[in-house]
């Protein structure tokens, strides 16, 4: 089977990462970069041996893929003219700046029958992908995602920035639209919000509770699941999810350390899963490199982009209102 002829869109701090990964990916092979800063371009490319396109229209007749790593401003800009001339993109989050950005993407990429997704990474977060395993179905969940200041993340919001990573889990796992929002969020040191809280109703009913920092001073990425019979504690900085779930008479074999439940007669079957030397950015582009190469469906799905990006910017509108609220 032929590789994929891949190349980055926007060489920075992310963007280098992502030219990395699809240099020693098997099934890719990484023709050039491209970065309106020629420095930066020229190093990064000769870096991995690769073209350093002048111009985005130069890569066209000579790439399969490519991952947007650009400013969120440039997303829509960029994918377009690139879906335009059928090159499959993934683009790094949010997948827009705005809802109808971002749908004109998803129906242009289907209209043009290229592969289009977005780098909700946590998703390929082992601890994650352990969930697989299990029949999840959430009633409350609890997510704290602290970090440092850092000026480099600062044209958009803390929401946009870090907290969309826990928004579309929230919406994965549930498998459910969200209903109704409560949100606050404060601008402390930058010109948008830095620190924000949401509680978003589910319409199965369901609840998260999400809480996302820019200016802590410890840094902490944590979700917590709540359901029926079944606790799960996700550290994602770790990469290790904690596991808890009722004994379960028709599973006598199940695997774990069991631990009584007080009188109850009942056991706690407690397991851990994950593997911090996993890379989670090598398994996103590996997956995105093989739904093109296979023209098979991306791991994340345009769509589900949209929906985190439109509850995003609605607990933005209203956190910036002190706490204000929305209901569909």
């Amino acid at each position: 089977m032929n590789k994929v002829r891949t190349a980055v869109i926007g060489v920075g701090h992310l963007g280098q990462y992502h030219a990395r990964w699809y240099k020693n990916i098997e099934a890719s092979e990484l023709v050039g970069v491209y970065d309106t800063d020629s420095n930066k371009c020229n190093e990064i490319a000769q870096k991995y041996d690769v073209v350093s396109f002048a111009k985005l229209s130069d890569l066209f007749d000579k790439v399969d893929a490519v991952s947007i790593a650009t400013p969120t401003i440039y997303h829509h800009e960029v994918a377009r003219e690139l879906i335009n001339e059928k090159i499959s993109c993934l683009i790094e989050k949010p997948i827009a700046s705005t809802v109808e950005q971002a749908e004109e993407l998803v129906l242009l990429a289907e209209d043009k029958l290229v592969v289009l997704t977005v780098g909700h990474i946590e998703r390929f977060n082992p601890a994650v992908q352990a969930l697989k395993l299990y029949d999840i179905n959430p009633r409350f969940i609890e997510a704290h995602r602290l970090a440092a200041f850092d000026p480099r993340g600062t044209d958009v919001a803390v929401i946009l920035d870090l907290m969309i990573h826990d928004i579309d889990l929230s919406l994965y796992l549930t498998k459910s639209r969200v209903k109704k929002i409560d949100a606050s969020a404060v601008s402390v040191i930058s010109d948008s919000a830095d620190i924000a809280n949401a509680r978003l109703t589910f319409e199965n009913g369901a609840v998260a509770n999400l809480t996302a920092s820019r200016i802590s001073l410890r840094a902490m990425r944590k979700l917590r699941l709540f359901q029926k019979s079944g606790y799960y504690s996700l550290d994602l900085a770790e990469k290790r999810a904690d596991i808890y779930r009722l004994a379960d008479d028709s599973r006598p074999d199940e695997a774990g350390m069991r631990i009584p439940l007080g009188k109850s007669g009942r056991e706690i079957v407690y397991s851990k899963s994950g593997n911090k030397d996993d890379d989670m950015l090598c398994a996103e582009l590996r997956s995105f490199v093989t739904a093109v190469q296979n023209g098979s469906q991306p791991e994340i799905k345009a769509g589900e982009a949209v929906e985190a990006l439109k509850t995003a910017l609605a607990i933005e509108k209203i956190g910036l209102a002190s706490g204000g609220g929305i209901t569909d």
